[in-house]
């Protein structure tokens, strides 16, 4: 069970997940070392999976963002399965979401151009087996990206 404190540091490292242990005791008000054993704690008990840089894609002359929904001809757990695989495989899929409704899959795509698009969906994307269509969308702009969970409060005892 999280306590105040267990929230506070899951939600400062979400902000900012380089902080200085000093800097995050001094934030929630415990020592350093006290601070350190709470975040292995959260580490160990899986509430931190990873820590990770986010990149610009856009420095990184990737312009291109797509949303693109996946039909599958067959719903076999090898099939699936292969699918899964598949998209674990291809470095432009950078998330990719089992859905309900019309299609199968949501994929969240960054290429560089719309040739890559072209390129990605017809020789790569087409070619997994299984896959019977392709409905793909361009992102316009941005309006919010955020990797951030909202942690609730603690609840309180009455």
């Amino acid at each position: 069970m999280l306590d105040e404190i267990d929230r506070q540091i899951l939600s400062i490292l979400q902000m900012d997940g380089r902080i200085a242990n000093a800097e995050l005791a001094r934030r929630v008000g415990l020592s350093p070392s006290t601070t350190l054993t709470r975040l292995r704690q959260l580490e160990e008990a899986g509430f931190i999976r990873q820590y990770t840089a986010v990149l610009s894609a856009e420095k990184l002359d990737f312009h291109i963002l797509c949303i693109i929904h996946i039909g599958l001809q067959a719903h076999q757990s090898t099939v699936l399965e292969n699918f899964r695989q598949a998209m674990h495989a291809l470095p432009e899929v950078q998330a990719c979401y089992h859905i309900t409704g019309e299609y199968d899959y949501l994929l969240k795509v960054v290429v560089r151009d719309r040739h890559a698009l072209e390129q990605f969906v017809t020789t790569r994307l087409s070619a997994t087996p299984g896959v019977t269509r392709i409905h793909t969308s361009l992102v316009l702009s941005e309006i919010k990206e955020s990797f951030a969970l909202p942690i609730p409060p603690t609840p309180t005892q009455e």
